[in-house]
């Protein structure tokens, strides 16, 4: 595929500079797996490093959500040092290159952004988002696939992959006609767990039942989450974030003052948890 002409850009010699810095970081890892180099290095696989490379991944999306600019810059990078260590891996054994790997993802990008590259209209981000999985659908063996959800990983966190299959079914028009539907569904699934939950203080066997049921809350709030703009993912870790600086802080005044946590009172322990959420906000 010929790539169309991008207009150029004011901070050529800054992209001569990572395109060098780049280059120094491909040979870096040539030189760890090497005759010479590293023998943990050498005897990693792409089995090994996908771990590392999820684990760096949650540290990247950590660094994010504590909007810690300099950890950002730190866990992006050791991400990129696993994506190319997992290339130059395939490299070594034959199969494909980095550079392939990246005509491969640019060639994507140019055909599935028809209304940047192309003569397509497009009037929002929503129609954007439409024609993205319609082009998606014609290429590679989507359209071999026996149901529209087989696209979603089954090893995604199960709160995003929640969100990926609600989503894959709605483009089929298969939903509800607006948030407060989902709503009442929520509700409805919440007395339902409840009655399980009281069920079981008579039944010590209906675990799974009591299970599934949270399963079926937590589900239709992630379409609720889908229907109001919000990613679960996101916002379940900015909340849990929130928690722990207001706990910690709790702590804090709590050790402060001599004493330990485990020790205080609950009625005190409130007390403190108000000031703490008073004291922050985000």
């Amino acid at each position: 595929m010929e790539f169309p002409q991008l207009k150029s850009s004011d901070q050529s010699s800054d992209n001569a500079e990572v395109l060098k810095k780049f280059g120094s970081l491909i040979d870096l890892i040539k030189t760890l797996r090497g005759k010479n180099g590293c023998p943990w290095d050498k005897q990693q696989t792409p089995d090994s490093m996908s771990v590392y490379l999820i684990e760096e991944m949650y540290e990247l999306v950590e660094a994010i959500v504590h909007k810690d600019d300099q950890s950002i810059c730190e866990e992006l990078g050791d991400v990129l040092f696993h994506v190319v260590f997992i290339a130059t891996i395939f490299e070594e054994i034959k199969k494909f290159d980095l550079l392939q790997a990246i005509n491969l993802v640019t060639e994507k990008m140019y055909r599935r952004h028809p209304h940047v590259f192309g003569d397509t209209k497009v009037e929002n981000a929503e129609d954007v988002k439409k024609q993205w999985h319609y082009i998606k659908q014609t290429e590679k063996n989507e359209t071999l696939q026996t149901s529209v959800l087989d696209s979603v990983p089954k090893n995604l966190p199960a709160l995003i992959r929640a969100y990926r299959i609600s989503e894959r079914a709605a483009r089929t028009g298969f939903d509800w006609d607006d948030i407060n539907g989902v709503i009442a569904k929520v509700e409805e699934e919440w007395e339902e767990f409840k009655q399980e939950v009281n069920a079981s203080r008579e039944n010590k066997e209906n675990h799974l039942k009591k299970s599934l049921e949270f399963g079926d809350v937590l589900f239709t709030l992630v379409n609720v989450a889908r229907f109001a703009g919000i990613h679960p993912e996101t916002a379940l870790a900015e909340s849990t974030h929130k928690f722990e600086k207001r706990f910690k802080l709790m702590e804090n005044t709590i050790s402060g003052n001599g004493k330990r946590i485990d020790r205080v009172c609950r009625p005190e322990m409130d007390r403190l948890w108000e000031q703490a959420k008073k004291k922050v906000q985000d």
